[in-house]
């Protein structure tokens, strides 16, 4: 198992990613405006699995007339056509990715930070339930992992050493 290299793209990257993302957009027959352009370019610059309003939040400073629907009806929109990932939480706010490699998620119970990892033999060696296979056609299969991350665990150190 390790954590996913994710989270440093350079600027290359970046710009492939958007290029990618701009095809899509052509071949779905997707109108590439310049709000959907910022708001997906937003996302690949993110590590943190945004939700929608920090996006909009993020976004609202270059862009003053992004409203926070016009935010949700785009996520929506390339959630509906496999542009971007929704990442499933425990809380009521959904969060995002733009990244749909096999990977899954660590949820820091204290900070709630989502953090990205491989875990290959769980991927190629893991084999499906039979009571899982009765109850219809399996589309994905991830694991979300919870508990505390080092970020917070070093902090509770430095704390109960102070």
């Amino acid at each position: 198992m390790r954590q996913s290299s994710r989270m440093t793209r350079s600027k290359k990257q970046i710009e492939a990613r958007l290029a990618d993302f701009e095809q899509a957009c052509r071949d779905a027959g997707l109108k590439l405006t310049h709000q959907r352009l910022e708001i997906y370019r937003e996302l690949i610059r993110s590590t943190d699995h945004p939700s929608a309003e920090t996006l909009y939040r993020r976004l609202q400073r270059q862009m003053p007339t992004l409203s926070l629907d016009t935010v949700y009806r785009t996520l929506a929109t390339f959630e509906e056509r496999e542009l971007i990932a929704r990442v499933e939480t425990v809380e009521s706010q959904a969060r995002f990715e733009v990244q749909l490699e096999r990977h899954h998620h660590f949820i820091c119970d204290r900070c709630h930070s989502i953090i990205d990892f491989v875990w290959e033999t769980f991927d190629k060696g893991c084999a499906r339930p039979a009571s899982l296979e009765r109850l219809g056609r399996i589309s994905s299969r991830n694991v979300i992992v919870r508990g505390v991350c080092n970020s917070c665990l070093a902090r509770e150190k430095v704390a109960a050493e102070a």
